[in-house]
């Protein structure tokens, strides 16, 4: 079966607060080094995109995607009275919502958007340990894999002891008599049925699968080889997530985050090289977004919890370029010490509903946000 042709989301959170600054660098400002006395890339070393901003030394292959004209990078996301709380911050970005907890994740509503009618499981898929808080909704199946060819429930035990493994699942997430009123039970039963019926459709993913490209053996490299397989199988998933943590940088940056945005960098070049050399990634944008950013003056050794970060837009179909003003390093601009948010995240959110999954973004970001024009040209125009 080839891949859907319909629009195709890919999510990639960088976990405990990428500093952004170091990231897309504002080399051409005497401010940034002024601040980063001892984590500040040196301007040489900057992979330089104009005269004022250049990416991270170890950003080489995502700088090949941006002179393709296929990566757009959108700075100062944030939201107003920013929480530097991992947990609250992270579970903002998750709901779409910073005034109140509530439990209801945005991609869980797409999902539930894209498939009113429940008839695939597999409309959502995380690779990684547990199901994120934006895919959650209760009543709205997703899916969370953490190895693709291992997937699968009690897939160890041999021949008949499977079989009656699998059987005591089915009777324990299915109870003959389900008291209608009791909405968890009806809820677990539901979802564990979900559960074999994905483990039946994702299994067939691996079967045939050539990758065009030698994947790294890091969990991020696999998981987005994984999401390539899925997308290739033609499952008609059409959200996956991943993730890649280690990101909350109070000592040790330099190193640190070098070794992982060369991670991330090499797994998401590799992952659109491998679509593209399938003909499967005209469909396909990535969205790269991390909680928040880090404070605008370094500690020393690495740097503290900030606001007004930056995210990534990454695909064939997305225009490239610069998008967003960049928050001012001046002093008597800045917000404690931190960077200001000069968009809303959820303006980012409602781009992505609106322009490239053709469906009214207010019910899912709860109210309306100006878009970024022109960012995304839909799947098949």
């Amino acid at each position: 079966m080839p891949p859907t042709r319909e629009p195709v989301f890919v999510v990639l959170q960088l976990s405990g607060g990428n500093d952004f600054m170091n990231t897309v660098i504002p080399y051409g400002d005497p401010l940034y080094y002024d601040f980063r006395k001892t984590v500040g890339v040196a301007e040489e070393k900057v992979l330089k995109i104009d005269n004022r901003f250049g990416l991270h030394p170890a950003l080489s292959p995502i700088k090949s995607l941006y002179d393709r004209g296929n990566v757009a990078i959108i700075s100062g996301t944030g939201y107003p009275v920013p929480d530097r709380s991992h947990f609250r911050s992270m579970d903002i970005w998750h709901t779409a919502q910073p005034e109140k907890v509530v439990e209801e994740g945005w991609l869980g509503k797409m999902i539930r958007e894209l498939d009113p009618k429940k008839q695939n499981v597999c409309t959502g898929v995380s690779f990684g340990l547990g199901l994120p808080r934006a895919m959650q909704l209760r009543g709205t199946p997703a899916v969370s894999v953490s190895q693709l060819e291992r997937y699968g429930l009690l897939t160890s035990l041999p021949g008949e002891r499977q079989r009656q493994a699998l059987t005591a699942f089915t009777c324990m997430y299915v109870p003959e008599e389900i008291d209608e009123a009791d909405v968890v039970l009806e809820h677990i039963g539901q979802t564990g049925m979900d559960a074999l019926t994905a483990v039946d459709m994702l299994k067939k993913a691996p079967v045939g699968y050539q990758p065009a490209v030698e994947y790294a053996t890091d969990q991020l490299s696999q998981s987005l080889k994984a999401i390539a397989q899925v997308h290739l199988a033609g499952l008609g998933t059409r959200i996956f997530y991943a993730q890649l943590g280690g990101f909350d940088t109070h000592g040790a940056q330099t190193g640190t985050q070098t070794a992982l945005l060369t991670q991330m960098s090499r797994a998401v070049s590799d992952f659109f090289g491998d679509l593209r050399a399938h003909q499967a990634a005209d469909n396909v944008i990535m969205m790269v977004f991390t909680e928040f950013g880090r404070r605008v003056r370094d500690n020393g050794n690495g740097t503290d919890h900030g606001s007004g970060g930056g995210a990534f837009m990454i695909g064939d179909r997305v225009k490239g370029g610069m998008f967003a003003e960049y928050p001012s390093l001046e002093p008597s601009a800045q917000l404690s010490g931190d960077l200001q948010f000069n968009n809303d995240f959820r303006s980012l959110y409602s781009t992505v509903i609106e322009d490239w999954f053709g469906v009214p973004p207010e019910p899912v970001v709860n109210g309306r946000f100006e878009k970024f024009a022109g960012m995304l040209q839909p799947a098949g125009r």
